[in-house]
């Protein structure tokens, strides 16, 4: 596996100029002033350089170096720090995911998130699974991706893999299927104004007991509820409730 196969998949023809790049600083000082404001690792990958042009100091993604040194790495990067049956995961994300993009209508081209779980390597050695978005930021001449977004979590899943496609502010979502190759369509999870609250209050940090107190209504009514949500998005618990409810917009 050569670090040029992450970008075979590409459509690259219209190199950014210097003063493409200097336009375009202000978007990218934009992130490093929000990334100070949420627990998220964020990135910002250069297409046309193959680099990383931003890497925020949150200690998630770092696995034990500087933000300016995993910058200056690079895709090498993920070389590193990735065990090697992930990075293979990874270049099949890469390639399906930009198969899928290359399908889209220019005007949607900005409108679409993917998102994955992947293991990195702590310092000691230990492999933490984390979720990893990623959004076009900035397209350029021809509407090919040239700046991506990427923000790390950890995840709320057991295993690597979860590939979905979502279009931003809808619950259209495409998920991957890695034995058949190709993009599902998801029918829509739709929770009631109920459950919603009970995950929204749950977000907060409130107890079943103190949910049903603010809610009005009895504890067993409240269990009955996160039950019913814990069948509809298809997880263990509260916590991957609210990272899966969040990951499909659905609060």
């Amino acid at each position: 596996m050569a670090l040029d196969d992450f970008f075979k998949p590409m459509k690259l023809t219209n190199k950014p100029n210097a003063e493409e790049y200097f336009a375009v600083q202000p978007y990218i000082d934009a992130v490093r002033v929000i990334s100070h404001a949420t627990y998220q690792s964020v990135y910002i990958i250069d297409y046309y350089k193959q680099s990383f042009v931003y890497v925020s100091d949150n200690p998630l993604f770092l696995c034990g170096n500087t933000a300016s040194h995993v910058q200056k790495m690079g895709y090498l990067f993920y070389y590193n720090y990735v065990p090697k049956e992930d990075l293979e995961l990874l270049l099949e994300i890469n390639q399906a995911g930009f198969a899928f993009y290359n399908e889209l209508p220019i005007e949607e081209r900005l409108d679409y998130i993917i998102s994955y779980d992947f293991r990195i390597k702590q310092p000691n050695n230990h492999l933490m699974l984390i979720n990893h978005k990623l959004v076009p930021y900035i397209l350029d001449k021809s509407s090919n991706i040239w700046l991506a977004l990427c923000i790390v979590s950890t995840s709320s899943n057991d295993t690597p893999g979860n590939i979905i496609i979502q279009k931003l502010n809808s619950n259209r979502v495409f998920q991957y299927d890695t034995v058949k190759k190709l993009w599902k369509l998801q029918p829509g999870v739709k929770l009631t104004s109920i459950e919603k609250e009970v995950l929204l209050l749950s977000s907060q940090g409130l107890t079943m007991k103190d949910i049903a107190e603010k809610m009005y209504l009895s504890l067993t009514t409240i269990k009955f509820h996160r039950i019913k949500i814990f069948e509809k998005l298809r997880v263990k618990n509260i916590g991957e409730a609210i990272a899966c409810a969040a990951n499909y917009k659905l609060i």
